[in-house]
Protein backbone atom coordinates (compact mmCIF):
# COMPACT_ATOMS: atom_id res chain seq x y z
CA UNK A 1 0.00 0.00 0.00
CA UNK A 2 1.39 3.68 -1.10
CA UNK A 3 1.76 6.17 1.80
CA UNK A 4 -0.72 8.27 0.12
CA UNK A 5 -3.53 5.58 0.23
CA UNK A 6 -2.14 5.36 3.85
CA UNK A 7 -2.60 9.34 4.60
CA UNK A 8 -5.69 9.13 2.83
CA UNK A 9 -7.00 6.52 4.99
CA UNK A 10 -5.70 7.89 8.59
CA UNK A 11 -7.02 11.14 7.53
CA UNK A 12 -10.63 9.17 6.80
CA UNK A 13 -10.52 7.44 10.38
CA UNK A 14 -9.99 10.73 11.76
CA UNK A 15 -12.26 12.64 10.05
CA UNK A 16 -14.58 9.63 11.15
CA UNK A 17 -13.73 10.49 14.75
CA UNK A 18 -13.94 13.94 14.72
CA UNK A 19 -17.82 13.45 13.33
CA UNK A 20 -18.28 10.65 16.00
CA UNK A 21 -17.13 13.37 18.54
CA UNK A 22 -19.31 15.92 17.38
CA UNK A 23 -22.42 13.45 17.69
CA UNK A 24 -21.18 12.48 21.33
CA UNK A 25 -21.27 15.63 22.53
CA UNK A 26 -24.69 16.84 20.90
CA UNK A 27 -26.14 13.35 22.65
CA UNK A 28 -24.22 13.87 25.86
CA UNK A 29 -25.71 17.50 26.11
CA UNK A 30 -29.01 16.63 25.30
CA UNK A 31 -28.48 13.47 27.98
CA UNK A 32 -27.12 15.88 30.54
CA UNK A 33 -29.98 18.56 29.95
CA UNK A 34 -32.91 15.86 30.20
CA UNK A 35 -31.83 13.61 32.70
CA UNK A 36 -32.57 16.20 34.81
CA UNK A 37 -36.29 17.19 33.58
CA UNK A 38 -39.18 15.25 35.41
CA UNK A 39 -42.09 13.52 33.29
CA UNK A 40 -44.03 11.49 35.85
CA UNK A 41 -47.78 12.77 34.79
CA UNK A 42 -46.61 13.09 31.22
CA UNK A 43 -48.77 10.06 29.43
CA UNK A 44 -48.32 9.58 25.47
CA UNK A 45 -51.29 8.11 23.55
CA UNK A 46 -50.52 3.98 23.37
CA UNK A 47 -50.38 4.27 19.40
CA UNK A 48 -47.52 6.95 19.64
CA UNK A 49 -43.89 5.61 17.92
CA UNK A 50 -41.82 8.32 20.04
CA UNK A 51 -41.00 8.69 23.54
CA UNK A 52 -40.57 12.12 25.47
CA UNK A 53 -37.46 12.38 25.13
CA UNK A 54 -37.18 12.26 20.91
CA UNK A 55 -40.43 14.37 20.87
CA UNK A 56 -38.23 16.86 22.92
CA UNK A 57 -34.94 16.28 20.78
CA UNK A 58 -36.90 17.35 17.25
CA UNK A 59 -39.05 19.83 18.21
CA UNK A 60 -35.55 21.47 19.44
CA UNK A 61 -33.79 20.86 16.57
CA UNK A 62 -36.92 22.72 14.27
CA UNK A 63 -37.13 25.52 16.52
CA UNK A 64 -32.63 25.86 16.21
CA UNK A 65 -33.97 25.46 12.21
CA UNK A 66 -33.07 28.70 10.14
CA UNK A 67 -35.06 28.63 7.35
CA UNK A 68 -38.20 30.99 7.11
CA UNK A 69 -40.94 27.66 6.25
CA UNK A 70 -42.03 25.47 8.85
CA UNK A 71 -41.97 22.26 6.69
CA UNK A 72 -38.14 23.18 5.26
CA UNK A 73 -37.52 23.60 8.99
CA UNK A 74 -38.30 20.27 9.84
CA UNK A 75 -36.80 18.51 6.89
CA UNK A 76 -33.86 19.77 8.22
CA UNK A 77 -34.50 19.00 11.76
CA UNK A 78 -35.53 15.49 10.69
CA UNK A 79 -32.52 14.57 8.76
CA UNK A 80 -30.43 16.03 11.65
CA UNK A 81 -32.53 13.77 14.28
CA UNK A 82 -31.98 10.58 11.73
CA UNK A 83 -28.16 11.35 11.62
CA UNK A 84 -27.82 11.85 15.07
CA UNK A 85 -30.09 9.19 16.46
CA UNK A 86 -31.50 6.60 13.37
CA UNK A 87 -34.48 6.40 12.33
CA UNK A 88 -36.57 4.87 15.05
CA UNK A 89 -38.52 7.55 16.85
CA UNK A 90 -37.99 10.13 14.23
CA UNK A 91 -41.51 12.27 12.86
CA UNK A 92 -42.60 11.19 9.20
CA UNK A 93 -44.62 14.45 8.51
CA UNK A 94 -44.59 18.28 9.66
CA UNK A 95 -48.18 17.61 10.36
CA UNK A 96 -47.38 14.82 12.50
CA UNK A 97 -44.71 16.81 14.79
CA UNK A 98 -47.22 20.22 14.91
CA UNK A 99 -50.00 18.13 16.58
CA UNK A 100 -47.86 16.61 18.90
CA UNK A 101 -46.04 20.13 19.82
CA UNK A 102 -49.56 21.73 20.25
CA UNK A 103 -51.08 19.09 21.93
CA UNK A 104 -48.04 18.29 25.12
CA UNK A 105 -46.22 21.67 25.03
CA UNK A 106 -47.90 23.06 28.18
CA UNK A 107 -46.97 19.32 30.17
CA UNK A 108 -43.61 19.34 28.98
CA UNK A 109 -42.43 22.98 29.96
CA UNK A 110 -43.19 22.24 33.17
CA UNK A 111 -40.74 19.47 33.69
CA UNK A 112 -38.45 21.01 31.17
CA UNK A 113 -37.91 24.41 33.58
CA UNK A 114 -36.82 22.61 36.46
CA UNK A 115 -34.22 21.31 34.14
CA UNK A 116 -32.89 24.21 33.17
CA UNK A 117 -32.49 25.53 36.42
CA UNK A 118 -30.66 22.68 37.90
CA UNK A 119 -28.15 22.91 34.94
CA UNK A 120 -28.15 26.56 35.10
CA UNK A 121 -27.36 26.26 39.07
CA UNK A 122 -24.53 23.21 37.95
CA UNK A 123 -22.84 24.55 34.82
CA UNK A 124 -22.82 28.58 36.47
CA UNK A 125 -22.31 27.39 40.26
CA UNK A 126 -19.82 30.12 40.25
CA UNK A 127 -22.21 32.85 38.92
CA UNK A 128 -25.50 31.68 40.44
CA UNK A 129 -25.69 33.98 43.45
CA UNK A 130 -24.46 37.63 43.12
CA UNK A 131 -23.50 38.00 46.78
CA UNK A 132 -26.40 36.44 48.52
CA UNK A 133 -29.21 36.74 45.98
CA UNK A 134 -30.25 34.53 42.96
CA UNK A 135 -31.49 37.94 40.61
CA UNK A 136 -33.79 37.59 38.30
CA UNK A 137 -34.69 40.39 35.46
CA UNK A 138 -38.03 40.25 34.40
CA UNK A 139 -39.03 42.37 31.35
CA UNK A 140 -41.92 41.77 28.18
CA UNK A 141 -42.06 42.44 24.80
CA UNK A 142 -43.85 41.47 21.62
CA UNK A 143 -43.56 39.28 18.47
CA UNK A 144 -45.63 39.17 14.99
CA UNK A 145 -47.20 36.51 14.03
CA UNK A 146 -48.59 36.13 10.12
CA UNK A 147 -52.01 37.78 9.99
CA UNK A 148 -54.23 35.36 9.48
CA UNK A 149 -57.84 34.74 11.34
CA UNK A 150 -56.99 32.80 13.72
CA UNK A 151 -53.96 34.82 15.16
CA UNK A 152 -56.29 37.98 14.62
CA UNK A 153 -58.68 36.45 17.08
CA UNK A 154 -56.44 35.25 19.54
CA UNK A 155 -53.96 38.12 19.88
CA UNK A 156 -54.77 41.21 18.55
CA UNK A 157 -56.71 43.56 20.35
CA UNK A 158 -60.46 43.76 19.39
CA UNK A 159 -60.54 48.25 19.56
CA UNK A 160 -57.04 48.29 18.68
CA UNK A 161 -56.90 52.72 18.88
CA UNK A 162 -61.12 52.73 19.37
CA UNK A 163 -60.87 53.78 22.80
CA UNK A 164 -61.41 57.86 23.95
CA UNK A 165 -57.73 57.90 25.03
CA UNK A 166 -55.86 56.53 22.33
CA UNK A 167 -52.91 57.73 21.61
CA UNK A 168 -53.64 58.69 17.74
CA UNK A 169 -56.77 60.53 19.02
CA UNK A 170 -54.50 62.61 21.95
CA UNK A 171 -51.49 63.48 19.24
CA UNK A 172 -51.74 66.02 16.48
CA UNK A 173 -51.19 64.52 13.41
CA UNK A 174 -48.36 65.74 11.22
CA UNK A 175 -48.71 63.46 8.64
CA UNK A 176 -50.98 62.82 6.33
CA UNK A 177 -51.92 58.83 5.88
CA UNK A 178 -52.31 57.26 2.61
CA UNK A 179 -55.57 56.48 0.96
CA UNK A 180 -54.93 52.97 1.13
CA UNK A 181 -52.79 52.51 4.06
CA UNK A 182 -53.79 50.22 6.53
CA UNK A 183 -54.18 51.03 10.09
CA UNK A 184 -55.00 47.84 11.34
CA UNK A 185 -52.49 46.75 13.90
CA UNK A 186 -51.09 43.49 13.17
CA UNK A 187 -51.70 40.51 15.73
CA UNK A 188 -49.11 40.03 18.30
CA UNK A 189 -47.61 37.70 21.16
CA UNK A 190 -47.04 38.78 24.13
CA UNK A 191 -43.92 37.59 25.66
CA UNK A 192 -43.04 38.00 29.62
CA UNK A 193 -39.87 36.82 30.36
CA UNK A 194 -37.73 36.37 33.37
CA UNK A 195 -33.79 36.00 32.83
CA UNK A 196 -30.97 35.13 35.07
CA UNK A 197 -28.36 38.03 35.68
CA UNK A 198 -25.72 35.69 36.78
CA UNK A 199 -25.50 33.22 33.89
CA UNK A 200 -27.16 35.05 31.40
CA UNK A 201 -29.34 32.41 30.67
CA UNK A 202 -33.35 32.58 30.07
CA UNK A 203 -35.21 31.01 33.42
CA UNK A 204 -38.52 31.26 32.91
CA UNK A 205 -41.61 32.92 30.47
CA UNK A 206 -44.71 33.38 29.85
CA UNK A 207 -46.96 34.57 26.84
CA UNK A 208 -50.34 35.67 25.56
CA UNK A 209 -52.20 37.90 23.47
CA UNK A 210 -51.06 41.38 22.82
CA UNK A 211 -53.43 42.80 25.62
CA UNK A 212 -51.38 41.03 28.27
CA UNK A 213 -50.47 42.49 31.56
CA UNK A 214 -46.84 41.72 32.45
CA UNK A 215 -47.47 42.40 35.61
CA UNK A 216 -49.93 39.87 35.75
CA UNK A 217 -47.62 37.46 34.22
CA UNK A 218 -45.06 37.72 36.99
CA UNK A 219 -47.56 37.16 39.67
CA UNK A 220 -48.78 34.16 38.17
CA UNK A 221 -44.72 33.36 37.57
CA UNK A 222 -44.30 33.94 41.29
CA UNK A 223 -47.01 31.46 42.07
CA UNK A 224 -46.52 28.87 39.97
CA UNK A 225 -42.37 29.07 40.09
CA UNK A 226 -39.83 27.22 41.74
CA UNK A 227 -37.48 29.47 43.15
CA UNK A 228 -35.00 29.37 45.83
CA UNK A 229 -34.10 31.66 49.06
CA UNK A 230 -32.83 34.82 48.50
CA UNK A 231 -34.23 35.48 45.32
CA UNK A 232 -34.48 38.98 44.05
CA UNK A 233 -36.31 40.31 41.06
CA UNK A 234 -34.87 43.00 39.49
CA UNK A 235 -37.76 45.05 36.88
CA UNK A 236 -37.54 48.65 35.38
CA UNK A 237 -40.07 51.41 36.76
CA UNK A 238 -43.42 48.95 34.81
CA UNK A 239 -43.18 46.13 37.42
CA UNK A 240 -44.89 48.61 40.28
CA UNK A 241 -48.23 48.04 42.28
CA UNK A 242 -49.32 46.69 45.21
CA UNK A 243 -50.65 43.99 43.86
CA UNK A 244 -47.12 43.01 42.40
CA UNK A 245 -45.10 43.49 45.43
CA UNK A 246 -47.24 41.95 47.44
CA UNK A 247 -47.33 38.62 46.00
CA UNK A 248 -44.15 38.51 45.87
CA UNK A 249 -43.05 39.16 49.38
CA UNK A 250 -46.32 36.58 50.74
CA UNK A 251 -44.15 34.56 48.45
CA UNK A 252 -41.01 35.37 50.43
CA UNK A 253 -38.86 36.46 47.79
CA UNK A 254 -37.56 39.81 46.88
CA UNK A 255 -38.04 42.90 44.70
CA UNK A 256 -36.02 46.03 43.25
CA UNK A 257 -37.43 48.03 40.92
CA UNK A 258 -37.42 51.76 39.65
CA UNK A 259 -39.85 53.90 40.94
CA UNK A 260 -41.09 56.58 38.83
CA UNK A 261 -43.91 59.14 39.03
CA UNK A 262 -46.90 56.76 38.79
CA UNK A 263 -45.77 55.16 41.91
CA UNK A 264 -47.40 57.04 45.13
CA UNK A 265 -46.11 56.20 48.94
CA UNK A 266 -46.83 57.37 52.32
CA UNK A 267 -43.92 58.26 55.17
CA UNK A 268 -44.59 58.37 59.03
CA UNK A 269 -47.60 56.20 59.12
CA UNK A 270 -46.21 55.51 62.62
CA UNK A 271 -47.24 52.39 63.34
CA UNK A 272 -44.08 50.99 63.99
CA UNK A 273 -40.72 51.93 64.82
CA UNK A 274 -38.50 53.68 61.79
CA UNK A 275 -35.17 53.38 63.06
CA UNK A 276 -33.69 52.73 59.39
CA UNK A 277 -33.51 55.89 56.88
CA UNK A 278 -36.01 55.66 53.45
CA UNK A 279 -38.77 53.83 55.07
CA UNK A 280 -42.05 54.13 53.24
CA UNK A 281 -45.34 52.65 52.51
CA UNK A 282 -47.24 51.37 49.63
CA UNK A 283 -50.96 51.51 50.63
CA UNK A 284 -53.38 52.54 48.05
CA UNK A 285 -57.01 53.13 48.62
CA UNK A 286 -57.78 50.05 47.07
CA UNK A 287 -56.16 47.86 49.62
CA UNK A 288 -57.42 49.85 52.44
CA UNK A 289 -60.67 49.36 51.62
CA UNK A 290 -60.08 45.80 51.46
CA UNK A 291 -58.36 46.60 55.06
CA UNK A 292 -55.29 44.32 53.74
CA UNK A 293 -52.37 45.66 55.64
CA UNK A 294 -49.70 48.40 54.41
CA UNK A 295 -46.17 47.14 52.95
CA UNK A 296 -43.03 48.33 54.35
CA UNK A 297 -40.31 49.30 51.69
CA UNK A 298 -36.73 51.65 51.37
CA UNK A 299 -36.65 54.06 48.47
CA UNK A 300 -32.71 54.75 47.86
CA UNK A 301 -31.79 57.60 45.75
CA UNK A 302 -29.27 56.09 43.22
CA UNK A 303 -27.05 57.80 40.61
CA UNK A 304 -26.91 55.62 37.30
CA UNK A 305 -23.46 56.33 35.25
CA UNK A 306 -22.23 60.04 35.77
CA UNK A 307 -25.76 62.07 35.36
CA UNK A 308 -28.95 59.94 35.73
CA UNK A 309 -30.20 59.93 38.90
CA UNK A 310 -33.09 57.60 39.69
CA UNK A 311 -34.96 56.12 42.79
CA UNK A 312 -34.46 52.05 43.28
CA UNK A 313 -37.62 50.55 45.65
CA UNK A 314 -37.31 47.39 47.73
CA UNK A 315 -38.72 45.77 49.95
CA UNK A 316 -35.20 44.67 51.32
CA UNK A 317 -35.23 47.06 54.75
CA UNK A 318 -31.73 46.30 55.93
CA UNK A 319 -29.13 48.32 54.05
CA UNK A 320 -26.32 45.43 54.66
CA UNK A 321 -28.18 43.15 53.26
CA UNK A 322 -28.73 45.53 49.84
CA UNK A 323 -26.68 48.12 50.04
CA UNK A 324 -27.34 51.18 47.35
CA UNK A 325 -24.13 50.72 45.22
CA UNK A 326 -25.21 47.13 45.18
CA UNK A 327 -28.39 47.92 43.98
CA UNK A 328 -27.10 50.22 40.94
CA UNK A 329 -24.50 47.36 40.29
CA UNK A 330 -27.91 44.95 39.99
CA UNK A 331 -30.02 47.46 37.96
CA UNK A 332 -27.59 48.03 35.63
CA UNK A 333 -27.13 43.91 34.76
CA UNK A 334 -31.04 44.29 34.60
CA UNK A 335 -29.99 45.42 30.67
CA UNK A 336 -28.89 42.31 30.07
CA UNK A 337 -33.02 41.09 29.53
CA UNK A 338 -33.32 44.12 26.82
CA UNK A 339 -30.23 42.19 24.76
CA UNK A 340 -31.80 38.86 25.56
CA UNK A 341 -34.84 40.40 23.96
CA UNK A 342 -32.79 41.50 20.57
CA UNK A 343 -30.98 37.77 20.66
CA UNK A 344 -34.91 36.65 20.16
CA UNK A 345 -35.37 38.49 18.04
CA UNK A 346 -32.78 39.93 15.67
CA UNK A 347 -30.47 36.86 15.85
CA UNK A 348 -32.56 33.71 16.52
CA UNK A 349 -34.84 35.77 14.03
CA UNK A 350 -38.12 35.37 15.71
CA UNK A 351 -39.61 38.97 15.27
CA UNK A 352 -42.12 37.80 13.11
CA UNK A 353 -42.98 33.95 13.90
CA UNK A 354 -43.74 31.43 11.30
CA UNK A 355 -46.76 29.72 12.22
CA UNK A 356 -50.16 30.45 10.95
CA UNK A 357 -52.31 28.95 13.52
CA UNK A 358 -52.62 30.59 16.82
CA UNK A 359 -51.98 27.28 19.05
CA UNK A 360 -48.96 26.75 16.68
CA UNK A 361 -47.77 30.17 16.68
CA UNK A 362 -47.24 30.38 20.79
CA UNK A 363 -46.03 26.68 20.88
CA UNK A 364 -43.46 27.90 18.09
CA UNK A 365 -42.16 30.78 20.52
CA UNK A 366 -42.37 28.41 23.52
CA UNK A 367 -39.93 25.93 21.56
CA UNK A 368 -37.68 29.00 20.14
CA UNK A 369 -37.56 30.17 23.51
CA UNK A 370 -36.45 26.86 24.89
CA UNK A 371 -34.25 26.13 22.14
CA UNK A 372 -32.33 29.41 22.59
CA UNK A 373 -31.84 28.43 26.58
CA UNK A 374 -30.67 25.59 25.75
CA UNK A 375 -28.04 27.16 23.51
CA UNK A 376 -27.43 29.59 26.40
CA UNK A 377 -26.52 26.23 28.57
CA UNK A 378 -24.35 24.64 26.42
CA UNK A 379 -22.69 27.08 25.98
CA UNK A 380 -22.21 28.22 29.69
CA UNK A 381 -21.41 24.48 29.79
CA UNK A 382 -18.33 24.81 27.92
CA UNK A 383 -17.47 28.55 28.54
CA UNK A 384 -16.71 27.44 32.52
CA UNK A 385 -13.53 26.02 30.99
CA UNK A 386 -11.75 28.94 30.25
CA UNK A 387 -8.73 30.15 32.24
CA UNK A 388 -10.92 33.47 32.64
CA UNK A 389 -14.44 32.57 32.54
CA UNK A 390 -16.90 35.54 32.29
CA UNK A 391 -20.59 34.63 31.49
CA UNK A 392 -21.52 38.55 30.41
CA UNK A 393 -18.49 37.53 27.61
CA UNK A 394 -20.76 35.11 25.56
CA UNK A 395 -21.47 35.63 22.64
CA UNK A 396 -25.32 33.97 21.53
CA UNK A 397 -24.65 34.90 17.53
CA UNK A 398 -21.57 33.09 17.83
CA UNK A 399 -22.72 29.66 20.00
CA UNK A 400 -26.15 30.30 17.74
CA UNK A 401 -23.13 29.86 14.28
CA UNK A 402 -21.54 27.25 16.05
CA UNK A 403 -24.76 25.07 17.18
CA UNK A 404 -25.80 25.22 13.42
CA UNK A 405 -22.07 24.73 11.84
CA UNK A 406 -21.81 21.43 14.19
CA UNK A 407 -24.92 20.07 12.87
CA UNK A 408 -24.23 20.46 9.17
CA UNK A 409 -21.14 18.43 9.95
CA UNK A 410 -22.51 15.41 11.54
CA UNK A 411 -21.67 13.29 9.04
CA UNK A 412 -18.79 14.78 7.30
CA UNK A 413 -16.08 17.57 9.14
CA UNK A 414 -13.43 19.46 7.48
CA UNK A 415 -10.26 18.92 9.52
CA UNK A 416 -9.56 22.61 10.25
CA UNK A 417 -13.14 23.48 11.34
CA UNK A 418 -13.40 22.78 15.37
CA UNK A 419 -15.90 20.24 16.73
CA UNK A 420 -18.67 21.69 18.52
CA UNK A 421 -17.38 21.69 22.06
CA UNK A 422 -14.51 23.76 20.77
CA UNK A 423 -16.66 26.20 18.85
CA UNK A 424 -18.73 27.33 22.31
CA UNK A 425 -15.76 27.72 24.13
CA UNK A 426 -14.60 30.61 22.04
CA UNK A 427 -18.20 31.62 21.27
CA UNK A 428 -17.39 35.14 23.04
CA UNK A 429 -17.88 39.20 22.06
CA UNK A 430 -14.60 40.75 20.68
CA UNK A 431 -12.41 42.39 23.01
CA UNK A 432 -10.82 44.84 21.50
CA UNK A 433 -10.77 48.33 22.21
CA UNK A 434 -13.26 50.98 20.21
CA UNK A 435 -11.97 54.54 19.78
CA UNK A 436 -15.18 55.65 18.49
CA UNK A 437 -18.38 55.86 20.48
CA UNK A 438 -21.11 53.94 19.24
CA UNK A 439 -23.74 56.71 19.75
CA UNK A 440 -25.95 57.02 17.25
CA UNK A 441 -25.60 60.50 15.64
CA UNK A 442 -29.25 61.25 15.28
CA UNK A 443 -31.19 61.62 19.02
CA UNK A 444 -35.37 61.02 18.53
CA UNK A 445 -37.56 63.98 20.01
CA UNK A 446 -39.78 62.86 22.64
CA UNK A 447 -42.55 65.01 23.12
CA UNK A 448 -44.42 63.18 25.30
CA UNK A 449 -42.62 61.69 28.46
CA UNK A 450 -43.77 58.43 29.17
CA UNK A 451 -45.97 58.43 32.63
CA UNK A 452 -43.24 56.54 35.02
CA UNK A 453 -40.72 59.24 34.44
CA UNK A 454 -39.47 61.57 36.99
CA UNK A 455 -39.59 60.77 40.97
CA UNK A 456 -41.85 58.76 43.11
CA UNK A 457 -44.83 61.13 44.38
CA UNK A 458 -44.31 60.67 48.24
CA UNK A 459 -46.75 62.13 51.28
CA UNK A 460 -46.84 62.30 54.75
CA UNK A 461 -49.66 59.75 56.03
CA UNK A 462 -52.82 61.51 57.43
CA UNK A 463 -54.93 61.44 60.15
CA UNK A 464 -57.20 59.01 58.01
CA UNK A 465 -54.34 56.48 57.49
CA UNK A 466 -52.96 56.07 61.19
CA UNK A 467 -56.69 55.68 62.43
CA UNK A 468 -57.09 52.82 60.02
CA UNK A 469 -53.96 50.98 60.98
CA UNK A 470 -54.57 51.30 64.72
CA UNK A 471 -58.33 49.71 64.25
CA UNK A 472 -56.40 47.11 62.06
CA UNK A 473 -54.31 46.61 65.25
CA UNK A 474 -50.89 47.44 63.45
CA UNK A 475 -50.20 50.05 65.85
CA UNK A 476 -47.11 49.25 68.40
Amino acid sequence: MSRSNKRQRKSARRNESDCQNNKEQFRRDFEWLLKKASFVEFKLHGNSTYDVTQLIVQLVLWAWSSSKKVTTAFDNSNLEYRQLYGAKGAFQSYQGLARAMTKHTKELMHGLEIALHACMREAGRRWYRIGKWIPLAIDGSRATTPRTQSNERAFSAPNYGKGKTAKNRRRKKTVKRRKNETTIQPPQLWITLMWHMGTNTIWSWRLGPSTSSERAHVVEMVHDGHFEKNTLFVGDAGFVGYALWSKIINAGHSFLVRAGANVHLLTQLGYVTETIGGIVYCWPNAAMREKLPPLKLRLVKCRLGKKKKVCMLTNVLDEKELTPSEMVRLYELRWGVEVEFRGLKQTFDRRKLRCRNSDRAQAEMAWSLFGMAVIELFALKQHAKRAKADPNKISFANSLAAIRTSLQQLTHRPPQIPDLSSLLKEAVIDDYDRKSSKKARYKPKRKHKPSDAGAPKVKRATARHRTLAKQMGLSP
